[in-house]
């Protein structure tokens, strides 16, 4: 609305230093100023208190959430980008085109017994649905997936070579030879939920694995048996969890984070970064360090050292 050309276009979405006069960009930072500054960018989604460290020649799109804007903006100039992995020239086979006909398929999709895939679900090349699995509607499954005795609702995303529904590691110890404990549960994902490339999540034992709705998971992620993850947790890459661990909502964890098994994580938690928990965290709070403690507990620890 500030451009003086009606007729203006913009081809693209770029960063603040990559932008050109044809692009948009987005600052959602002061740490960003001379990158800012120096943008040639001819929009720029930003804040009032930000505006001032751009261009004057830059269209300033001042919003209360810029992340949140930039995510809906970039959606609209590259409304493919969550499925650009699909092989969209090589067909899947004719009777998998007729068992699923509201479902597309990359090349190499194998299908087990008992599977149901909801309609407008796109599913990449050389993934394997094993038996046992409801997939719901509008979900999108790269390559390289292994599935098997789970339930997944509604705009799931889960993403390259990721393992899930395997046993999970029980067993009984034995002197002369360790003895495996049958794992007939299921992994339940919720609604929303997200799943970064090559992480794992086990069945459950008896009970079933959790993710709850619109929980993302990044990537090299490991889940066990039984586990449970509430409701919009978000879980960096390569935090592992052992068996029955149980997460409520709003949970953060930090990357390389260790949840050992049987533990209660409440509410709206946060995790630092490689921490080791293993003591029950109450809600609310903020725990840090290996074994973690309390933030500021943590921080002390470290100047008294």
């Amino acid at each position: 609305g500030d451009s003086k050309n009606k007729n203006l276009i913009i081809y693209g979405f770029e960063s603040l230093s990559n932008a050109t006069n044809q692009d948009m960009t987005f600052l959602n930072s002061n740490k960003y100023k001379n990158e800012s500054l120096n943008t040639k960018a001819v929009a720029c989604i930003t804040s009032p208190n930000l505006s001032k460290f751009l261009p004057e020649n830059c269209i300033k799109l001042n919003v209360k959430n810029v992340l949140y804007s930039v995510t809906l903006v970039s959606k609209m100039f590259y409304p493919k980008a969550e499925t650009d992995y699909l092989d969209k020239y090589l067909q899947p086979s004719d009777k998998l085109k007729d068992l699923y006909p509201n479902v597309l398929f990359g090349s190499n999709v194998l299908i087990g017994k008992n599977v149901v895939i909801g309609k407008n679900t796109e599913i990449g090349s050389n993934t394997i649905i094993e038996s046992n699995v409801h997939i719901a509607e509008n979900c999108i499954l790269g390559s390289f997936i292994t599935i098997k005795s789970s339930l997944i609702g509604n705009n799931v995303h889960i993403q390259d070579g990721c393992k899930i529904g395997v046993k999970g590691f029980g067993f009984i110890p034995n002197k002369s030879k360790n003895i495996r404990t049958p794992h007939t549960g299921k992994v339940i994902l919720e609604e929303g939920v997200e799943i970064g490339a090559n992480s794992t999540i086990d069945r459950g034992s008896l009970s079933d694995t959790i993710i709850g709705k619109n929980t993302f998971i990044d990537n090299q992620v490991h889940i066990a048996h039984n586990v449970k993850i509430g409701k919009n947790c978000m879980i960096a890459g390569q935090v592992g969890f052992a068996g029955s661990a149980t997460l409520g909502d709003n949970v953060v964890i930090g990357g390389q984070a260790g949840i050992s098994g049987h533990l209660k994580i409440g509410n709206n938690v946060k995790i630092g970064g490689g921490s080791g928990v293993v003591n029950d965290i109450p809600d609310n709070s903020q725990v840090m360090g290996y074994p973690a403690v309390p933030l500021r507990e943590f921080i002390k620890q470290r100047k008294n050292k």
